[in-house]
């Protein structure tokens, strides 16, 4: 049985590796690595505008539809992306996001360390739609509009990705200290970009 998983597991990696070559061959890369915004915009933009879409209007069944099926979607609450502490999300768990009453630890307080326990609704209004992302100030693909504390490494994490970072700046009265953005993260899958991302960016203590 070990072993039969063994070659198994040893298949899917062949596969992986095969898909991230073509892929690389296939877009125009950044020498950075990454699929060029001009590219990624043409690519995505109509995805990731239903995609965000769904979110405004807590679309639980289309937001399942475009949930990676393999890697699910991983929640990030500030920039940074945490293999260790992120919650990942499948399918299912996206299809009843709205209506699962179950808390979960999806990080820690920016600044006080504190657990970030919360359901998946109170945290969709704290670090997934805090802004109307929907009119935003500015859209980036694959570029990295904004900046906190925290280190970037959205593009080392996923494989090939799209990142579309929908961005508010924030307000005088505020001296901009409010501004916050959505970043969803799109990876392609049998020759179709699905959502396997969401990263909540703010200004970090």
């Amino acid at each position: 049985m070990k072993k039969t998983l063994l070659v198994l597991l040893t298949l899917l990696l062949f596969i992986s590796g095969c898909g991230q070559k073509e892929a690389k061959q296939k877009y125009e890369l950044t020498p950075e690595g990454i699929i060029s915004p001009k590219v990624a915009e043409e690519i995505i933009k109509d995805t990731s505008d239903t995609v965000l879409l769904a979110l405004k209007n807590k679309d639980a069944k289309t937001l399942s539809e475009y949930t990676h099926p393999i890697k699910g979607v991983r929640f990030t609450p500030y920039t940074y992306v945490s293999l260790e502490n992120d919650i990942i999300f499948h399918e299912e768990n996206m299809l009843n996001f709205f209506t699962d009453q179950n808390t979960y630890v999806w990080g820690a307080y920016d600044g006080s360390g504190f657990d970030i326990s919360l359901t998946p609704s109170e945290y969709f209004e704290k670090f997934i739609y805090s802004k109307d992302f929907i009119s935003p100030d500015k859209v980036g693909y694959n570029e990295v509009l904004t900046q906190s504390n925290a280190l970037e490494n959205q593009f080392s994490v996923y494989e090939l990705p799209i990142v579309v970072e929908y961005c508010h700046n924030g307000t005088a009265e505020n001296a901009s200290l409010d501004w916050a953005s959505l970043r969803l993260v799109f990876e392609e899958y049998e020759n179709k970009w699905y959502l396997t991302g969401i990263i909540h960016c703010q200004w970090t203590i």
